[in-house]
């Protein structure tokens, strides 16, 4: 599929509402590990909106100044439309209150927060290792401490889609909409789901507990056509074990409007991933992925590894986020810095079974909307006969 005219044909109204090619977007996935970088970076997000997708920043653990900085990147390499996807908190103002006790504290001084069984038993685990010391430097500008100033940055750099990762975007919705933009929020469950409706959202993305990264309980295809039922004429995005076009397919005979596409993009050349972790994700199996709170106190889907097993075994309590990802920065930094690899992974869905090698994006992208395209032209009429009842 080089040239454009061999391009095949996929519009829902997602595409008018936003202005691309085809209804999918590569999910805005952040970084897995504080304080290490997004997996989709400026590269990758704008692949995808340049092959005719739409690619989605992912800037919940950057820097202010990183992501102004992602921004502008991608603007340099597509004209395209594309998104940023943020942390968001439950309340605004709450977490305002909250950050602004934190402005001046460090690291250690959270460390001593935190209880000391976990703390034990991290450092029993680093000295089995032979891992040596990796401080973190706590970085108190991070998008995720300081919501409000992020979404300021996508108002003034204008960014055409904002994505609420996780949280209530409420609070931002008029000055967006004021501008043109369209504000999305994800969701795991109906009731989330009628929530960010009534804040003014434009989309809602419906993740279904395959999905990798932040996930919930409830499945993909139990999940979708609740949701398309409950928001009424809000367009729907399905996320969570869409990996081809067949997935892309089924999301569109639920009800759904187009598909948020992460794992599938993870193993691909553009990902800002490390490449141990693209390698886990192409020989994982259908079995290869685990449900955490280990890495930031919310349930979280990745590779399977020994970090994972060894906190487990240990029956050792997660601590309310952000506090289990500071807890656990130390440690997965050193694991990273000294190669010991088995006890780390990265984020992937329960659709990692079906990747088998690192491609392009662009190549991802047409071959999710030419196996959509093939399954709707071709494959269900030629198997399935239809007609109405007398």
């Amino acid at each position: 599929m080089g040239d454009a005219v061999d391009r095949p044909t996929l519009k829902t109204r997602i595409c008018d509402l936003l202005d691309i090619e085809y209804p999918v977007l590569c999910a805005g996935m952040g970084s897995f590990f504080f304080p290490l970088p997004a997996v989709t970076g400026a590269r990758l997000a704008a692949a995808v909106s340049e092959a005719g997708g739409m690619g989605v920043i992912g800037a919940g653990m950057m820097t202010l100044d990183e992501m102004r900085r992602a921004i502008r990147d991608v603007r340099e390499m597509t004209k395209k439309p594309f998104g940023v996807d943020l942390i968001l908190p439950a309340s605004i103002d709450e977490h305002t209150k909250q950050i602004e006790a934190l402005t001046d504290i460090t690291y250690d001084a959270i460390r001593e927060l935190m209880p000391k069984p976990q703390l034990e038993f991290l450092a029993e685990l680093k000295k089995e290792l032979g891992i040596g010391d990796h401080p973190v430097v706590l970085k108190t500008d991070l998008t995720t401490f300081r919501p409000r100033e992020a979404v300021d940055i996508c108002l003034e750099e204008r960014v055409p889609v904002f994505v609420a990762g996780l949280g209530d975007p409420a609070f931002m919705i008029e000055d967006a909409h004021a501008q043109g933009m369209v504000v999305m929020g994800l969701v795991g469950n109906v009731k989330n789901a009628r929530k960010i409706m009534k804040s003014g959202v434009d989309v809602v993305i419906a993740q279904g507990t395959e999905a990798g990264g932040h996930t919930g309980r409830v499945g993909t295809l139990a999940l979708i056509p609740q949701v398309v039922d409950a928001v009424g004429s809000v367009p729907v995005l399905a996320a969570g074990g869409i990996g081809d076009g067949r997935g892309l397919a089924a999301a569109l005979a639920l009800g759904a409007e187009g598909a948020w596409v992460g794992t599938a993009f993870i193993a691909t050349e553009e990902a800002d991933e490390y490449d141990f972790n693209k390698q886990k994700l192409i020989t994982a199996n259908d079995e290869g992925t685990r449900v955490t709170r280990v890495y930031t106190g919310k349930t979280m889907r990745g590779i399977q590894n020994e970090l994972i097993k060894r906190w487990e075994e240990a029956g050792l309590q997660t601590l309310p986020m952000p506090l289990q990802t500071f807890l656990m920065a130390e440690i997965t930094a050193g694991i990273i810095a000294e190669k010991k690899t088995e006890y780390i992974s990265g984020p992937g869905g329960q659709v990692a079974g079906m990747i088998s090698g690192i491609r392009s994006a662009r190549e991802v992208l047409l071959d999710i909307v030419a196996g959509a395209v093939s399954v709707l032209n071709k494959e269900l009429p030629r198997r399935v006969k239809t007609g109405e009842s007398e």
